[in-house]
């Protein structure tokens, strides 16, 4: 029987190895599926690897797009060489997410992005990253995450344009959040503002200059889900996938 009450959110992968065996995988943690079931929505894993068509067929039959965290976007997208200081790439996910959330930016899909994902929204948006906080920018704010603290760790507050909608979402202008990233946003694609710094002055969430779901932050809420606050901005998301269904239909 189906069920359309839920809206269907596309998630694209990244690209695993077993390192036993040597077999590649798409896959996400569970975390990010979770918190769109939490919130109401039709989670489905976007693989890698596939063909422009068979991508077509998959985004054709999503309502909105999630962007999760992972390793960085390769400096090319953003005309840059990579630096020494870059991290770890995954050039197949970059290829899968960059067609994917162009079509959603072109298409009017909502988007949410979430660490690596803010970074991928800005730059599918025609924005730049700083390859490396701590070799770039001067700030005494560890960004990254350390070993052996747990994932949801407040690191440090977050402060808000009041006026901003994902501050009335979450209903409050400062919030502690965790931090698991050395990248940042530098260059702030058009079509997107700025509605959240940490201390230090980097960016920590930006949405759409217009009324539509493109929201991007850079720590990982589906990581504090013992916040309800941080629910909120899920529910919003796939609120927002709902509408763009209906309007389309």
């Amino acid at each position: 029987m189906r069920n359309d009450s839920r809206p269907v959110i596309g998630i694209p992968a990244r690209s695993v190895v077993d390192t036993n065996n040597g077999f590649r995988y798409s896959g996400i943690p569970l975390t990010y599926s979770n918190a769109i079931e939490r919130a109401g929505g039709a989670p489905i894993l976007i693989p890698l690897h596939l063909s422009e068509e068979t991508l077509q067929a998959i985004y054709s039959r999503i309502d909105a797009l999630l962007l999760a965290g992972g390793v960085d976007v390769h400096p090319k997208e953003f005309g840059e060489d990579v630096e020494a200081f870059c991290g770890e790439i995954d050039t197949a996910r970059d290829e899968t997410e960059l067609r994917v959330t162009r079509w959603a930016l072109a298409d009017g899909h909502p988007i949410f992005g979430i660490c690596r994902g803010i970074q991928m929204l800005n730059v599918a948006a025609g924005g730049s990253l700083y390859q490396d906080i701590p070799a770039q920018l001067e700030t005494e704010q560890n960004h990254s995450y350390r070993s052996g603290d747990p994932y949801n760790l407040r690191a440090h507050p977050v402060e808000f344009d009041p006026n901003s909608r994902v501050a009335k979402w979450l209903g409050v202008p400062t919030i502690d959040v965790n931090s698991l990233h050395h990248q940042a946003l530098k260059n702030v694609a058009p079509g997107l503002r700025v509605i959240a710094r940490s201390p230090d002055g980097i960016v920590e969430a930006v949405e759409s200059e217009d009324e539509r779901f493109l929201v991007g932050v850079q720590w990982h809420p589906e990581l504090l889900e013992d916040d309800e606050r941080f629910g909120r901005l899920f529910e919003a998301f796939v609120e927002s996938a709902r509408e763009f269904r209906a309007n389309r239909a």
